[in-house]
């Protein structure tokens, strides 16, 4: 019962409300009108493409760094106690405002010295790139780790017994048992990243802007009186966008699913 009232008063309802203003006028009379004025825009689809590029590399980036770690982590041979682990998920436990403010300042600080300007000004997308990656690592290094402590060992030994070089286990037998790892460290990356405006406004110093900061600004920033209706419209696509990569990662799974099954039965 609790579950249920959260669900209805958090999740339905503010759902039902961004319905009800993506297909209504000021006055309350139904419309599609609202989705003529984004789609119309070609600012709004700049900013879609935008914020795919920008998602796309942070969750490449955070991929290929968080999978070679998060092996080591789940190694006992490097990580004995664990401790490693909690290293770098520590930052996780400051507030993100607080972690990527710092991080402009010190992104700043070292182009400024190297490079003679500050980064998020002249590079603002970089910027915000290096923010995303620093900020969702950790989340990407989770799901991975998790899963590489699931692996069979025996198959990375017999597969070495029989003759693989180490280039051919890692990638027949070792990526193969990671790949729910692999797809739930791309959605926690890629997810989170197309709705964050906070990273985005910081690090490029409000000279870029992600569908996040765009649905920011006719949410809170803008004076005009169908703003929140337009604003709903830009939340209903990402929410689809959303749930479209998550109808994906369910597919995927499956997929990987019924091809170990198969490969168990021939076992």
């Amino acid at each position: 019962m609790p579950f249920g009232v959260f669900m209805a008063l958090f999740v339905v309802f503010p759902l039902f409300l961004v319905l009800y203003f993506a297909f209504t006028t000021v006055e309350g009379n139904l419309t599609f009108d609202n989705w003529t004025t984004v789609f119309a825009d070609g600012q709004n689809w700049k900013v879609i493409g935008t914020t795919f590029i920008i998602a796309g590399i942070t969750t490449v980036i955070c991929l290929l760094i968080a999978y070679p770690i998060a092996y080591l982590l789940a190694n006992k041979k490097y990580n004995k106690n664990v401790i490693l682990v909690y290293i770098f998920l520590l930052p996780m436990w400051i507030n993100f405002v607080i972690r990527t403010i710092g991080l402009k300042a010190l992104v700043n600080g070292l182009t400024s010295a190297v490079l003679g300007y500050d980064i998020t000004a002249t590079h603002p997308i970089i910027a915000i790139i290096i923010g995303m990656v620093y900020d969702y690592l950790p989340f990407a290094i989770l799901p991975l780790y998790n899963q590489m402590l699931k692996m069979d060992k025996n198959q990375i030994e017999a597969a070495a017994d029989l003759g693989a070089n180490p280039f051919q286990v890692f990638v027949k037998t070792i990526i193969p048992m990671t790949i729910p790892g692999i797809i739930s460290a791309c959605m926690m990356t890629f997810m989170p990243t197309m709705s964050s405006f906070v990273i985005a406004n910081k690090m490029s110093e409000n000279t870029t802007q992600i569908i996040g900061s765009l649905i920011q600004f006719w949410f809170g920033d803008s004076a005009s009186d169908a703003s929140k209706h337009v604003g709903s419209v830009l939340s209903l696509i990402m929410l689809m966008i959303i749930g479209l990569s998550l109808i994906a990662e369910k597919a995927i799974n499956k997929k990987n699913e019924e091809t170990l099954q198969r490969k168990v039965g021939v076992w």
